[in-house]
């Protein structure tokens, strides 16, 4: 008996180069086959190949032989006085992830994880102080959008997903980008790719190679200091990916005329909330197309970092705004369950 792979790895392109490898002898029309199992797989989100009902005896076997299914176990569910649910989700080897369902007054957003734990180390977020235990498999990434959808009615349909969930998606390139060829293929997940953003601590070559894919989702950068002194200290990606390096390579992303470059900014008390940091912000960013997000941050119990008042996110707001830059002030949903961002952490179940 050959090891079973699981289907929820394999794109559509695979599926139809596998079943070509497989099938020469008996089967024609390799593309209508891969298709109709996509459909069953990601559309009519079925748990077995006898679910397939218009699939054929032969392709039912050979699937079923040398497949399988997968699903994820939701162990626990918060729920925020925002409308925001945080799931812990439990994967086969007995660790787990966190996966958040945010929803907004036009549309509804999954944010969702690529790693179990991760490895930046970033001095503000409780996910980089677990580590890096492991990347996740594209089917992982996957059943994190399948297991939520399914228990959401119509009214709360997603619209958004979002890779900021725990973990740097650009350490998991090659499961990143198959998860994302299955989510926005019209056989598949069908999501549009201007509705999912990926996230990254700035990973410069990883950067210039998401450039250069055929998906083209909307990227998101960790900035959250204007200066390399600070953001060197907050983020230790910067040591060796330093900001004039960084903002080189936005210069040359590739983007549409209606898109631009997402930056996030964490705003922090008496460290990235001043007026001061705001005029580098517009300097550093200048002649880029951009947007910023600003996040006040999220005060943690024993901290070193505390949340800026009101009254100045409001003020660097309004800076940025009068200087006719988009930023958004983003309250973070959720953080009454731990939600938001950088308060994503689980602990090692496995073994438990």
């Amino acid at each position: 008996m050959p090891e079973l792979n699981n289907i929820k790895n394999f794109t559509r392109k695979e599926l139809i180069e596998w079943i070509n490898d497989k099938t020469k002898s008996f089967s024609k029309n390799h593309a209508f086959r891969a298709n109709q199992i996509f459909l069953w797989l990601y559309q009519k989100k079925v748990n077995s190949f006898s679910e397939m009902k218009n699939i054929g005896d032969g392709i039912r076997k050979l699937l079923e032989e040398n497949f399988w299914i997968s699903s994820i176990k939701k162990i626990e569910t918060k729920c925020s006085e925002d409308g925001s649910r945080k799931y812990r989700l439990l994967l086969e080897d007995g660790h787990s992830i966190e996966s958040v369902f945010m929803p907004h007054k036009n549309h509804n957003t999954l944010c969702i994880s690529t790693q179990v734990g991760c490895g930046m180390g970033c001095d503000f977020c409780m996910t980089g102080k677990m580590g890096l235990v492991r990347n996740l498999e594209t089917y992982e990434i996957i059943d994190q959008v399948l297991t939520i959808h399914n228990e959401l009615s119509e009214k709360q349909r997603l619209r958004n997903i979002v890779f900021m969930g725990m973990g740097e998606p650009f350490h998991n390139y090659k499961n990143l980008m198959q998860s994302l060829e299955i989510l926005t293929d019209e056989h598949g997940l069908n999501f549009s790719q201007r509705r999912i953003t990926v996230s990254t601590s700035g990973l410069i070559p990883k950067i210039r190679r998401f450039g250069n894919e055929k998906i083209k989702t909307n990227l998101a950068i960790s900035l959250n200091g204007a200066r390399d002194e600070v953001r060197s200290k907050l983020m230790p990606v910067n040591k060796v990916y330093n900001l004039e390096g960084l903002i080189k390579v936005c210069r040359k992303f590739p983007l549409s005329s209606r898109r631009r470059i997402t930056f996030e900014y964490i705003l922090i008390r008496d460290l990235t909330d001043s007026i001061d940091d705001a005029k580098c912000l517009i300097r550093l960013l200048q002649g880029l197309k951009f947007k910023i997000n600003l996040i006040p941050y999220n005060s943690i119990p024993g901290s070193k970092y505390r949340s800026p008042t009101k009254e100045q996110a409001r003020k660097f707001q309004k800076y940025l705004l009068d200087h006719r830059i988009v930023a958004p002030l983003r309250i973070s949903k959720g953080q009454d369950i731990q939600g938001a961002c950088g308060q994503l952490v689980v602990k090692n179940s496995f073994g438990n």
